[in-house]
């Protein structure tokens, strides 16, 4: 009968300690979703921005369709920003190795 009390015992300790982990996540998940609460909001915006991009990608590709020198351009001087933004990058990282 001992034993019998004693897994009574042991059940009921471990049942608090369930208990109490599940507070624990409880106050946890709360601080996260507070920290978080920014990121959320910007993820938010930003998928309902998504169908909007798509009406627009849609437009360029019309665009660029019935204008190709001028989506010729605009790659040129995406790939020379692009060519300047690794330069000042990695002229940047040999001053700070100084």
């Amino acid at each position: 009968m001992s034993s019998k009390a004693e897994l009574m015992k042991r059940k009921a300790y471990l049942l608090s300690q369930i208990q109490q982990q599940r507070l624990d996540l409880s106050a946890s998940r709360r601080d996260w979703v507070e920290s978080t609460r920014s990121f959320d909001r910007g993820w938010s915006t930003f998928l309902s921005l998504r169908s909007w991009a798509l009406v627009g990608s849609s437009v360029m590709a019309i665009w660029s369709v019935r204008h190709p020198n001028m989506l010729i351009r605009w790659a040129r001087r995406g790939f020379g920003a692009w060519s300047a933004w690794r330069l000042v990058k990695t002229t940047l990282r040999q001053q700070q190795l100084r």
